[in-house]
């Protein structure tokens, strides 16, 4: 483990066993980079939540982590091309630079494990392959962490604005 990405705050998993949980390293240390973990929490909860840039924003700043060629550097990027996709798509109707974007975030996670950190991967990959040909399908459409669909709250606005 790369003591930089370290964070004892974090807990396990909500449900399963996901790629990058050990429960043998312990409870408040199962992650193998608990920041990783914890931008993802933050991520996926405000992508949820319709705010796309914050989302963005915690996927971004965690990125820049990860050496170029690893899986976490890879996810991480990926997540970030699909927070952007969703922003051009709802907030400026850039239906031509969501699915670059798109496209872009499917090859950075093609060989991500499917239940990365707690992301259903598979599920992000069916749902930007379906954009790509009709942006409609992202309508309600909502990231899976730990088999559920969390929103946002307070304290992950408050952590995004945070990383500016």
């Amino acid at each position: 483990m790369n003591d930089h990405t370290r964070e004892e705050s974090v807990g396990p998993p909500t449900s399963g066993n996901p790629a990058g949980w050990d429960a043998g390293r312990g409870p408040s240390n199962g992650w193998e980079h608990g920041t990783l973990r914890l931008s993802v929490v933050r991520g996926v909860a405000l992508y949820n939540d319709g705010a796309f840039h914050e989302s963005h924003d915690c996927f971004e700043a965690e990125w820049y982590n990860y050496g170029r060629g690893t899986t976490e550097s890879a996810f991480l990027h990926g997540m970030v091309q699909v927070a952007a996709g969703a922003y051009k798509h709802f907030d400026f109707g850039d239906d031509t630079g969501m699915r670059s974007l798109f496209e872009t975030a499917l090859q950075y996670l093609q060989g991500v494990p499917d239940d990365y950190y707690g992301v259903d991967v598979t599920d992000v990959r069916a749902t930007l392959s379906e954009a790509l040909a009709e942006p409609a399908t992202l309508e309600g459409w909502r990231i899976e962490l730990d088999g559920d669909h969390p929103a946002a709250r307070e304290a992950d606005y408050e952590y995004a604005a945070g990383l500016e």
